[in-house]
């Protein structure tokens, strides 16, 4: 069975995609469980640029088949914010999680409701042999006012799904690999990455 390299410092990001990539014959690891420890500052203008940067720097680094992403969450009302900066969204030094939805809600006080909103994930598949292929995902919703949910992280607990009537917080594993941004950006991949392990 072949590897295909994860360029994340996230395990719950290698179950999901564990979850989602089931059907290939690859073992998904982490650079940590490689030993490799890198740096990658994620300073590109898209999430392209981000994923591509993170993607070529990890399969130099080990030789294998590469994947990387970069996701964000874009919300109608502030134009497209905070986009790619999603991660940083915050002027507060050391922000967490809790403090970037604390600071969305506050930019999003002078517009009125509904915000539309939705979750964009680009994927990129970096070979050995130098190539690279690119696929990306959205989930669409909209942004609501009370956090609701436990089962998940960033903007999961205020991005409401009107047609599930739920946040992405308060879905379970199964239904969240189904419908969101990166799962879509990975099932979209999925052609890439089966044509790629048979053609090593």
């Amino acid at each position: 069975m072949q590897t295909l390299l994860i360029a994340s410092t996230n395990p719950g990001k290698l179950r999901e995609m564990q979850a989602i990539l089931q059907s290939l014959p690859v073992n998904l690891v982490l650079p940590a469980d490689l030993g490799i420890h890198l740096d990658v500052v994620e300073d590109g203008g898209t999430y392209l640029a981000n994923a591509q940067k993170k993607a070529l720097a990890y399969q130099q680094a080990s030789g294998l088949l590469t994947l990387a992403d970069d996701s964000g969450l874009e919300v109608d009302a502030l134009d497209g914010a905070p986009g790619v900066i999603s991660a940083r969204f915050s002027p507060k030094p050391g922000a967490t999680d809790a403090d970037r939805r604390a600071y969305l809600l506050e930019k999003l006080a002078a517009y009125p409701q509904p915000w539309p909103a939705h979750f964009h994930c680009t994927v990129v598949i970096a070979t050995p042999q130098g190539t690279q292929s690119h696929h990306a995902g959205n989930c669409y919703g909209q942004i609501i006012a009370e956090e609701r949910g436990t089962n998940g992280f960033g903007y999961d607990p205020i991005f409401y799904l009107p047609e599930l009537e739920k946040t992405m917080a308060e879905l379970p594993d199964k239904h969240k690999n189904i419908i969101s941004h990166r799962a879509m950006a990975l099932m979209a991949s999925l052609p890439s990455l089966s044509n790629l392990l048979q053609a090593a």
